[in-house]
């Protein structure tokens, strides 16, 4: 069965939740956890959960209304890690397994699951990998295969998998400049050609062709992959040959051993056995020279495949850099057009002046507009001839005046955290807490509104400088006699 049928049908409502993007976000955390993680046998639910609360820190989710799941579960601050963790071990995307040695639950990824966070990986990150869309890694492969000594035709796949895809990312770069020369011919403004060029000079595609001719700097690398391919292509064929003429020695040797049997009538059982011993080496080593012979010539057939590849890689790159001067010419015909007419037609400003320039009624319309404007003071012709003139008001002696202080709204209050605390005071509420250096919140820690408080401030310091996943771990759900709820929580120095 092949990956997308093992996929369950609850997979897909990551899609359609509202809360898509915290989704991604705890799966890419968990991801590159997992590959960091000192512990061999994977995380566990509880470091699955820490990690997720992170994120939820992190983010910006608004929690002063009520906030519930498609399952219709209500989340809070304390449990959205929990309920989130369940869910995405229920739709399939996290596999959960019970592992004796740490005597808990551990969290890993399917198969199939793995590919798609790879991809929220590739979406949200802004460095875009080019292992696989690289001169530099073609021309390694290729030269990593000259100086091998078994000569492994895998090499030469990869080799062909990074041409295929570099050659992709080529065609991909033209369609894009395709779509920007439709955008730019839409333009009937220069603030919005700026846009487009904006837009073109950022995106992934010119990153990648900066890229690919500074870094990678394929004129550079170009001859070198063709002398490596005709190379490989040399010494790939003197292999041949050299296993096909040990193949035609060895069948030589072999009828020459077939005519000295027929010579001799009869046979004592030492020869027959040595005979036999000998069929047996014949046959292993013609196998051998054989299998030689057929990876000689599948390395011969994916270098000329290679060679196919980059020849229309370099047609491509020489294409897309003639768009790209072409795209700059028409952008800058475009601006000249919008600067010398275009304007004339669309701003309403050189219109106006326009009228007023060709008009015998220029003062009529001039009252007209100041009295629908509403101006302040008559209009003034201002020219190239025009002086600057001293404004004739005196500047009048600076007088300091006191600062009125104004009322207090009501709103606010349930905005702003009224209680003050010193640096002291705080320190104080948590060395009460503490037990052998670490931090935590039973349900007698908070006693009033400035033990929570004091709580929060403890729980904001911690985020703030938290370095690792282990420092912080919040627990279940707390309700006192008093009223008031918080969370169990332990911070480890």
């Amino acid at each position: 069965m092949n990956l997308a049928g093992r996929i369950p049908r609850e997979f897909y409502r990551l899609f359609a939740s509202k809360y898509m993007d915290y989704y991604q976000q705890f799966l890419t955390g968990i991801y590159e956890e997992s590959a960091r993680s000192y512990s061999l046998l994977g995380l566990t639910e509880m470091e699955c959960r820490s990690i997720m609360n992170e994120r939820i820190a992190a983010q910006t989710l608004d929690w002063s209304e009520e906030q519930f799941d498609e399952e219709g579960e209500l989340l809070t601050r304390a449990n959205m890690a929990s309920i989130c963790l369940k869910h995405l071990e229920e739709w399939g995307w996290l596999r959960r397994d019970y592992d004796e040695t740490l005597d808990s639950y551990v969290v890993s990824f399917p198969e199939y699951s793995q590919m798609f966070v790879e991809l929220f990986v590739r979406l949200h990150s802004e460095e875009n990998t080019r292992e696989r869309e690289s001169v530099l890694a073609l021309y390694s492969y290729l030269y990593t295969y000259s100086a091998d000594k078994e000569k492994n035709n895998e090499i030469l796949k990869s080799a062909f998998q990074t041409s295929r895809s570099l050659l992709q990312m080529l065609a991909n770069m033209q369609e894009g400049m395709r779509g920007y020369f439709d955008e730019l011919s839409r333009q009937r403004s220069f603030l919005g050609i700026q846009e487009v060029l904006v837009k073109e000079i950022n995106n992934s595609d010119s990153r990648k062709y900066a890229i690919l001719t500074t870094t990678d700097s394929f004129y550079r690398y170009k001859e070198a992959v063709k002398e490596l391919i005709d190379q490989n292509l040399e010494e790939n064929e003197s292999r041949r040959r050299e296993f096909l003429e040990k193949k035609r020695k060895l069948e030589e040797e072999a009828a020459e051993q077939l005519r000295r049997a027929g010579r001799q009538e009869t046979e004592t059982e030492v020869r027959s056995q040595a005979a036999q011993r000998w069929e047996f080496s014949y046959r292993i080593k013609s196998r051998r020279i054989e299998r030689a012979v057929g990876l000689c010539e599948e390395a011969t057939n994916l270098l000329c495949r290679i060679e196919r590849e980059f020849n229309a890689i370099e047609r491509r790159y020489n294409r897309l850099i003639e768009q790209k001067t072409v795209f700059a010419s028409r952008a800058a015909a475009r601006i000249r057009y919008i600067l010398m007419e275009g304007t004339m037609e669309e701003d309403r400003t050189a219109v106006l002046a326009k009228v007023l320039n060709q008009s015998g009624k220029r003062e009529e319309i001039l009252e007209k507009l100041s009295l629908g404007m509403k101006l302040t003071e008559r209009y003034r012709a201002v020219t190239g001839r025009s002086l600057y003139r001293r404004k004739d008001t005196e500047k009048s002696e600076f007088q300091p005046q006191a600062v009125m202080r104004g009322e207090e709204q009501e709103d606010l209050d349930g905005f702003i955290l009224k209680p003050l605390y010193t640096r002291q005071e705080i320190e104080v509420f948590r060395r009460k807490n503490e037990r052998n250096g670490v931090f935590i919140v039973t349900e007698d820690t908070v006693q009033s509104m400035e033990d929570l408080e004091k709580l929060f401030f403890v729980w904001q310091d911690a985020v703030e400088i938290a370095d690792s996943a282990g420092e912080i771990t919040i627990g279940q759900e707390f309700e006192n006699q008093e009223g008031y709820r918080f969370s169990e929580l332990k911070i480890k120095e």
